[in-house]
C-alpha cells in the first residue's frame, strides 16, 4: 500500500466513522474503486484506532469522570454501600455503557453449516462480489436516520406543547432496555458494511425517546471499547493467521493513515454534534440514500458482467 492510498483511506475513515454515513461502507467503496483488497481487515482496524484517539480527545474529561465513577461504583458494591436508585449521572452512564456492550458477544455466535462466526460476515461482505450489499446497507442507514429523526421531532413537539425548551427534549438517563436496544443495534451495524454505527445507534436511542445530544454522546462512548476489542481480536487474526506465520505489514503507511484518521475524526465529531443540534440530519439522510442507490446500481451491473467496473478484475466472493 502506498502513502497516497493510506492518506485517502485515513480521510475517509476519519470523516465517516463519526458522521452517520458508515465508515466500513465507505472504506469498502474506496477499496473497491482503487482495487485495494490486500489485508483490508488489519488496515481498517488500525484506522479505527486512529479514530479512537479522536473520541478520547473530544470526550477526555467525561471519560475520566466515568472511570472515576466506575471505580467508586465497584468499591461501593464490595463495601455494601451501592444503591441502584441513588446512582449519580456518571455512574448510571458507566453502567449503561457496560450493559450496552453485552450484545457484542452475539458476534461470536457460529453460523450453522459454516466455520464462520457472525463477525466474519463483515470481512466477507466487504469483498467485490458483495458490492450490492454495501448499497443496500447504505439505504438501510438512510431509512434508520429518517425514522430516528422523525421520532425526535415528535418528542420535540411534545416538549414544546408543555412549554419546555426543544433542546431539552427527551430523557437524559438510559435504562437497561435502552442500553440493550442500542447495543444490539451496534452489533447489527458491525456485520454489514454500509450500516452506520453512529447513525444506527443514534436512531435506536431516539426511538427510545432519548435526548438527541445525550444519545450521540452515548453512541460515541459505546463505540470506544468496541473499537479496542475489535483491534485486539481482528488485529491478532490478521497478524497471525492460521499458518502461524506473522503477516508482513507495511507499518509506515498504516501510521500515516491512523494519524490522518485521528485528526479528521476529531473535527468530524465536532461537525456532527453541531449539525445535530442545528437539525441538519436531512443532509445525511439524503446523502446515504443517493450513495446507496448508486452503489446498488453499480453492484447489480457488476454481478451481470462478472467484473469490477473500476479495476476490470473478476469479482471476488
Amino acid at each position: 500500500m502506498d502513502i497516497f492510498s493510506a492518506i485517502i483511506q485515513g480521510i475517509v475513515q476519519g470523516l465517516t466513522e463519526f458522521l452517520p454515513v458508515s465508515s466500513s461502507g465507505h472504506l469498502a467503496i474506496c477499496q473497491h474503486i482503487f482495487g485495494m483488497e490486500d489485508n483490508n481487515l488489519f488496515f481498517s482496524v488500525m484506522l479505527h484506532i486512529g479514530t479512537l484517539a479522536a473520541v478520547l480527545a473530544v470526550y477526555f474529561k467525561l471519560v475520566v469522570k466515568l472511570l472515576k465513577a466506575l471505580w467508586e461504583l465497584i468499591r461501593d458494591i464490595f463495601t455494601g454501600k451501592f444503591k441502584w436508585s441513588e446512582m449519580s449521572g456518571e455512574r448510571n452512564l458507566a453502567i449503561m455503557l457496560i450493559i450496552g456492550l453485552i450484545p457484542l458477544f452475539l458476534l461470536f455466535l457460529p453460523i450453522p453449516g459454516t466455520d464462520m462466526n457472525l463477525k466474519d460476515l463483515a470481512e466477507k461482505f466487504s469483498k467485490d462480489g458483495y458490492f450490492t450489499i454495501v448499497g443496500l446497507a447504505l439505504l438501510t442507514t438512510s431509512l434508520l436516520l429518517f425514522l430516528g429523526n422523525r421520532k425526535n421531532k415528535e418528542t420535540v413537539k411534545k416538549y414544546q406543547r408543555k412549554g419546555r425548551k426543544p433542546q431539552n427534549a427527551g430523557r437524559r438517563r438510559y435504562n437497561v432496555v435502552d442500553a440493550l436496544t442500542v447495543g444490539i443495534t451496534q452489533c447489527f451495524a458491525a456485520i454489514f458494511p454500509g450500516i452506520s454505527r453512529s447513525g444506527s445507534t443514534l436512531a435506536a436511542s431516539q426511538f427510545r425517546g432519548m435526548n438527541k445530544q445525550i444519545a450521540l454522546d452515548y453512541s460515541f462512548l459505546l463505540g470506544t471499547p468496541a473499537i479496542v476489542a475489535a483491534a485486539f481480536l481482528e488485529g491478532k487474526d490478521a497478524l497471525f493467521p492460521d499458518n502461524g506465520k506473522m503477516t508482513e505489514i507495511e507499518f509506515f503507511p498504516i501510521v500515516i493513515g491512523m494519524f490522518i484518521s485521528a485528526i479528521v475524526g476529531f473535527f468530524a465529531i465536532k461537525i456532527f454534534k453541531w449539525l445535530l443540534s442545528a437539525d441538519r440530519m436531512n443532509i445525511f439522510i439524503a446523502y446515504t440514500a443517493i450513495a446507496g442507490s448508486i452503489v446498488l446500481i453499480i453492484g447489480v451491473i457488476e454481478l451481470f458482467v462478472g467484473v469490477n467496473l473500476f479495476t476490470g478484475k473478476a469479482l471476488v466472493f
